[in-house]
């Protein structure tokens, strides 16, 4: 029995986290419906749309799993192996090679190929940016996170929502980058308090 029960909980740890995945992904889809611009009920009515065409989504999806119950197989088959995954233990995801170190990072340098990428847009993803370095044969095997991790090091500000096309995510704005670092006001409020 404890041959089947650690597979068992595997697979309800990890259901519990794609059920949090989804719920959060559904929320921040809905979330996003929100217009700045207006005030009001009108503000609203897109989260409103969005939550009315999930919960349509939902009864499509349980008609059509009515109609034809033999996708419930699929869809049951996909939800295990989606846990599955999800609910690995810690044990095994410590045993992982750990990713190289980030070689050492010039802040300048790094503001000047966000910029590059950016090219005349406002802001850029960081996912463009990390495409773009994995594209130029750099970052290969990193994800997002590692890329925000090193921008948080390198104190170059970045936001969860920077919007580019209309999507919000993770991003760096041009007015963030164009705007003095941190160290260079640190090195320039010595010579203020000289010169004072």
């Amino acid at each position: 029995m404890s041959r089947l029960a650690r597979p068992a909980d595997r697979i309800a740890t990890g259901s519990v986290v794609v059920a949090r995945r989804l719920a959060a992904r559904a929320a921040a889809w809905c979330a996003r419906g929100r217009r700045d611009d207006l005030t009001g009920w009108k503000a609203v009515l897109g989260i409103i749309v969005r939550l009315v065409l999930l919960l349509f989504g939902a009864y499509l999806l349980a008609r059509l799993v009515r109609a034809l119950p033999a996708l419930m197989w699929l869809f049951s088959t996909a939800w295990t192996v989606a846990a599955w995954r999800a609910g690995r233990p810690a044990a095994e995801k410590a045993e992982e090679p750990p990713a190289e170190a980030a070689p050492a990072l010039n802040p300048e340098a790094v503001r000047t190929l966000l910029l590059e990428v950016m090219g005349d847009a406002p802001a850029v993803h960081l996912r463009t940016v990390l495409a773009h370095l994995q594209k130029e044969g750099q970052w290969e095997g990193r994800k997002v996170g590692d890329l925000r991790a090193a921008l948080e090091a390198l104190e170059i500000p970045h936001d969860r929502r920077v919007k580019v096309a209309g999507v919000p995510t993770w991003g760096v704005r041009r007015r963030d980058l164009e705007a003095p670092s941190p160290a260079e006001g640190q090195e320039a409020s010595p010579t203020a308090s000289t010169a004072a």
